[in-house]
C-alpha cells in the first residue's frame, strides 16, 4: 500500500461509495470522450471511473510510488498513467482535447490547480472535483458575500458552478482535520468575454487586493479620468460585484486605461 506524504498533501480516499458518487457526478457535459483524473493516489476513484466504457479515463500523479501502483493495479490503462505535475504540463500535447478533469485535489494546491484549467478552459468542459469545504463555498459563493474572491469570479466568469454534497473526515486516510466538498464546474456557452479580459482580471485582482476599499479608491493608482471616477459601480467593493458587472466596467474603462 502506499504511504501518504505529508509534503504533496496526500489524503487518500477509501470510502467506495464516495468514489461512486463522484465519478456518476460526470454528466458529459459537451459531449467529451476523454477524462483526466488529477492526483489518482490509490485509486479508489479510478477503479469507477474504468467502469464507464464512455470515455478514455487518464491519470496524473507527481508521487512515483503512485503511479507505479496504479500500472500493477490496472495494467490495461498503464499508458495512461502519467508521472508528472498538472500545473506545469502540456495536457495538449498528450490527452486529446476536449477531455473532462476530475480529481480529489491536494488542499495544499487547489487554488493553483483552477487557475491552471482556467488557462486550459477552452479544452475542458467540465470539471468534477473534491476540495476543503471552505475552499468549495468560496468558489460557488454569490456577490455580496465575503467568502467571495478572485477566484470565485474567475471561475463564474466561464464556467457554471454547482455544490454537489460534503464528505466527512472519516472517509480519507489519513483523515483530514476538515470536511471537504465536491463540486461541479460546467462551460458556460460564451468561450471568452466580452471584454479585454486581461483588463478584466486587472481590476478584479486589484479591487479584491484593496477588498475593505471602494473600487473607486482601489483603483486610484490607474489615473482614470474624471468622467470614469464618477461611476455608481465604483461606489462598491470588489465582492459586491457580479461577473457582469467587471465586465461592464471593463467595457466602460478600456478606452482610457494607460496603466
Amino acid at each position: 500500500m502506499i504511504r501518504p506524504k505529508k509534503y504533496l498533501g496526500q489524503h487518500f480516499l477509501k470510502d467506495q461509495a464516495v468514489a461512486r458518487e463522484i465519478a456518476d457526478a460526470l454528466t458529459g457535459f459537451g459531449e467529451y470522450l476523454q477524462v483526466l483524473e488529477i492526483g489518482p493516489g490509490t485509486g479508489v476513484l479510478t477503479r469507477h471511473l474504468l467502469q464507464k466504457p464512455e470515455w478514455n479515463i487518464w491519470m496524473i500523479d507527481v508521487d512515483t510510488e503512485s503511479t507505479q501502483y496504479l500500472k500493477e493495479q490496472f495494467p490495461n490503462g498503464s499508458e495512461r498513467i502519467i508521472l508528472g505535475d498538472f500545473l506545469n504540463w502540456d495536457a495538449g500535447a498528450i490527452v486529446p482535447s476536449p477531455f473532462a478533469v476530475i480529481g480529489n485535489f491536494p488542499y495544499n494546491i487547489s487554488s493553483q490547480i483552477f487557475f491552471r484549467i482556467l488557462e486550459l478552459r477552452q479544452s475542458v468542459p467540465e470539471v468534477v472535483c473534491m476540495l476543503q469545504k471552505e475552499v468549495a463555498q468560496r468558489l460557488v459563493s454569490p456577490p455580496g458575500n465575503k467568502v467571495y474572491g478572485i477566484l470565485s469570479v474567475f471561475l463564474q466568469a466561464y464556467y457554471q458552478l454547482e455544490y454537489l454534497f460534503e464528505v466527512p473526515p472519516q472517509c480519507f486516510y489519513p483523515r483530514p482535520k476538515v470536511y471537504s466538498a465536491v463540486i461541479r464546474l460546467q462551460t458556460l456557452a460564451k468561450p471568452q468575454l466580452d471584454c479585454n479580459e486581461r483588463i478584466f482580471r486587472t481590476l478584479v485582482k486589484r479591487g479584491f487586493q484593496n477588498r475593505r476599499k471602494t473600487l473607486r479608491n482601489a483603483l486610484k493608482a490607474f489615473n482614470l479620468p474624471q468622467e470614469i471616477r464618477t461611476l455608481k459601480l465604483l461606489d462598491q467593493r470588489a465582492e459586491q460585484l457580479t461577473v457582469d458587472d467587471y465586465v461592464t466596467l471593463t467595457k466602460t474603462i478600456t478606452p482610457f486605461w494607460n496603466p
